[in-house]
């Protein structure tokens, strides 16, 4: 039982890191993207949760692994990480 647990750690740890990685990438090519824009406080806010709204929109049905409160609640961590890096890059400069 302690190998499976072990082994159980090790992928939620890679998972993990992935996703890190992930929304890393995403932040970058978001910033890349808005930078020069000249947008509002308003329009970040918007589109934010413009994204939120469509993400939360793209759910496999039927995948059967998450729950739909499970879903909207990744879906709204990952964007709020992905905005946080972005909105603290755009401020860099």
């Amino acid at each position: 039982m302690a190998s499976r647990l072990a082994d159980l750690v090790r992928r939620a740890r890679r998972l993990s890191a992935e996703r890190d990685r992930l929304i890393d990438a995403v932040a970058t090519e978001w910033t890349r993207a808005l930078r020069g824009q000249r947008l509002t406080a308003t329009d970040l806010d918007e589109l934010w949760a413009a994204l939120t709204e469509d993400a939360l929109r793209q759910r496999v049905p039927g995948d059967g692994k998450w729950t739909a409160q499970a879903w909207r609640h990744e879906t709204r961590e990952v964007i709020a990480r992905v905005r946080e890096k972005v909105e603290a890059s755009l401020r860099e400069r």
